[in-house]
């Protein structure tokens, strides 16, 4: 069973919904904290209650988190680019367009469905999600751990949840980046209108921290290394898009501008490109049974490599 968690309403919190608080308190999306109400694994004060109940300075809000459902995941016999593997962990360079996992609308030809074809032993191997740590948007690409085991995902996690993992990302944004570094830090949560986006500007944010290095400048676009210090859904993404630079390529974001300035080759490029120029280029973390420090790099793809060469030109 899963470890209970407790939680005391504050005057600040005096009037929020249930769900509403446990948003803001816990790691997890609004639809899983939903059906955890519904299946009455949270209570107020003792007491079963609906998701709209409006809380009072002082109430006890307790939570047994539920496991997530089972779903039957079909191997599928799919290509794999596996850039590191031993008993307890794969890496993997996962490309731009593919799914992490299934989920709704995604239940074939994801990086889950080719992982259990290529290794049937995963961890949480009766998940939604196994051998998933963490994850990388549709259009990102890059690097991405897998565990093997439970033992080396719950190590994993924790090195993730500690903020002892070092992510470093490429991208290509909009615009003349003035600073050569810098950092953003702001909360991210769900879009207040807009659900399937986030933003700065949540009724429920939290905390977020992405830090940045210029490589290069081209005219009307910077070229940046990225790291983002938290894991917050869309980050870097909508970081950046509120520095006024966002993504190139990025299809939410406002990233699928036109530059007027730039040469009509590297525009054609730019319009060809059906993903944000985001690619997870370096990723160090602890060996889950040694503890070795494991450092792997991912070079640019070509669709992007391309890009930049045009500018460069």
């Amino acid at each position: 069973m899963l470890e209970t968690i407790c939680f005391q309403a504050h005057p600040g919190d005096h009037g929020v919904r249930l769900d509403c608080f446990l948003d803001k308190k816990l790691e997890e999306s609004r639809s899983v904290i939903q059906r955890w109400i519904k299946r009455e694994a949270v209570t107020l004060n003792g007491r079963i209650c609906k998701s709209s109940r409006r809380l009072k300075a002082g109430d006890n809000v307790r939570v047994i988190p539920l496991p997530p459902p089972s779903l039957h995941i079909v191997p599928e016999n799919l290509p794999l680019s596996i850039v590191f593997e031993d008993e307890e962990l794969l890496v993997v360079n996962k490309s731009a367009g593919t799914v992490v996992h299934p989920g709704a609308g995604n239940g074939s030809g994801t990086l889950v469905n080719a992982l259990l074809f290529y290794f049937e032993g995963l961890s949480r191997k009766r998940t939604v999600r196994p051998g998933i740590v963490h994850r990388l948007d549709k259009g990102t690409s890059g690097l991405l751990v897998v565990a093997k085991n439970d033992f080396s995902h719950d190590n994993l996690a924790l090195q993730f949840k500690e903020r002892r993992v070092t992510k470093v990302y490429l991208s290509l944004v909009y615009g003349r980046v003035n600073d050569n570094s810098g950092r953003i830090d702001l909360p991210v949560g769900r879009h207040p209108s807009r659900r399937i986006q986030m933003s700065t500007r949540s009724h429920h944010p939290r905390s977020a921290l992405t830090k940045y290095q210029v490589i290069n400048r081209f005219k009307g676009f910077s070229y940046l290394e990225v790291s983002p210090h938290t894991g917050r859904t869309h980050q870097i993404r909508v970081h950046l898009e509120h520095l006024g630079h966002p993504i190139v390529g990025d299809p939410i974001y406002r990233g699928n501008r036109r530059n007027e300035q730039s040469e009509p080759l590297s525009n054609h490029l730019i319009e060809e490109l059906n993903h944000q120029f985001l690619h997870a280029f370096l990723l160090k973390l602890n060996h889950p049974k040694t503890g070795q420090t494991l450092i792997f790099k991912s070079i640019l793809p070509d669709n992007l490599n391309a890009i930049l060469k045009t500018l460069k030109k």
